[in-house]
């Protein structure tokens, strides 16, 4: 397995971390009857952590569609390289970082690892110009 389809399938399993934390959160501020129901009500905001991860989760699900698609196309298309190993891996710990700074609120520091998670994503799909 390439280095490149490894942090694809350590990204998956990041992205499920994403979701399950958003979830558990929101549950404990909406409570779990709010969890459990069909949700057609406006449901009352996130506040605080919550409503952070939220938004983290939602990130991440927006740029990992095209950090799998890039992935999958450089190995299909045969063009890997250690820059496309060096930018999947980029992507990956960027991506990593990214929910606790978030979580944490620390603003600047947050955009920084989010620059860095793109740029490693770019480093991928630069291989298949």
């Amino acid at each position: 397995m390439t280095i490149e389809l490894r942090m694809l399938a350590w990204a998956t399993a990041l992205g499920i971390a994403h979701v399950l934390l958003a979830a558990a959160l929101a549950t404990m501020q909406r409570g779990l009857r709010w969890n459990a129901s069909s949700r057609d009500g406006v449901a009352e905001p996130l506040v605080g952590v919550a409503a952070r991860v939220d938004r983290a989760s939602r990130n991440f699900l927006e740029t990992f569609v095209f950090f799998a698609a890039a992935v999958l196309a450089v190995v299909v298309a045969q063009k890997t390289s250690e820059w496309t190993a060096l930018g999947a891996q980029i992507y990956f710990w960027a991506r990593v970082a990214y929910l606790p700074v978030y979580a944490a609120g620390i603003p600047y520091l947050r955009t920084l690892i989010w620059a860095a998670g793109f740029y490693g994503m770019l480093q991928v799909i630069e291989a298949l110009f």
